[in-house]
């Protein structure tokens, strides 16, 4: 059928099986069914969630070998596979193809609610919990809970205080890239917001937001002690002042 060469009878009898499409094994939790028995009992470990290949280097476990193999690359920073277009390197295929699609601009995946697409499964998955709300990821420190593990992770680092960007010009410190990216325009001096009624620019967006609130007399922040309202927290803050005085 397809010239393959076995040196046992037996295994040439599994092969065959693949074109004949035979699968007299089936799996009693799903009924899924198999041509080998070995693909059966490698697939029930995704039920017992058995987990027998250990890394040897940092005791990480595999349900399958060909995943233990893979990670070992972690280790190793072996990546065999390169992108043809920007020659970037992955340790696994299956990530080459992934990234592929940055170039082709190939987005499989669709939300059924609003149609939008995605590259990745993962990032569908992601984006669907804007729709449902539902937030799986919460802080062990203050519980607050989060829709994406990233999103807890930065917020993770308000709570060690670690911020691992910094400024090349000031060296000031922060645990998002994106509130450096923010800072970095004051040197600049870029400015990139405009009111739409005055025409006033600023470098960040929640600047604007704030400064908006002046054209449309909103106060959203009031005084505890006498209910005084604020548009900007900081002069909340300024005026808190005048009742410790």
């Amino acid at each position: 059928m397809c010239g393959k060469a076995f040196s046992r009878k037996s295994i040439l009898k599994d092969h065959i099986r693949i074109h004949s499409n035979e699968k007299p094994f089936s799996c009693d939790v799903c009924s899924k069914g198999f041509c080998q028995k070995s693909d059966l009992t490698r697939h029930y470990r995704t039920h017992t969630n058995e987990k027998p290949y250990s890394c040897d280097l940092c005791d990480k476990k595999f349900s399958w070998k060909r995943d233990l193999t893979r990670h070992y690359s972690v280790h190793t920073d072996e990546k065999p596979y390169s992108c043809e277009v920007c020659n970037k390197k992955f340790s696994r295929k299956y990530g080459l193809s992934i990234h592929f699609r940055i170039h082709t601009n190939e987005k499989p995946y669709s939300c059924d609610v609003c149609n939008k697409a995605f590259s990745q499964k993962n990032f569908l998955d992601a984006h669907f919990r804007t729709h449902t709300k539902e937030k799986p990821y919460s802080c062990d420190v203050c519980s607050k809970e989060f829709s994406h593990k990233s999103s807890l992770n930065t917020h993770f680092r308000t709570h060690i205080n670690k911020k691992p960007y910094s400024c090349d010009v000031c060296n000031k410190g922060f645990s998002q890239k994106g509130s450096l990216n923010t800072h970095f325009r004051i040197h600049l001096n870029e400015k990139p917001y405009s009111c739409d009624v005055c025409s006033k620019t600023f470098s960040q967006k929640s600047s604007l937001n704030t400064h908006f609130r002046l054209h449309l007399n909103e106060k959203p922040y009031s005084c505890d002690v006498c209910s005084k309202t604020f548009s900007q927290k900081g002069n909340l803050n300024t005026h808190y002042k005048t009742h410790t005085n």
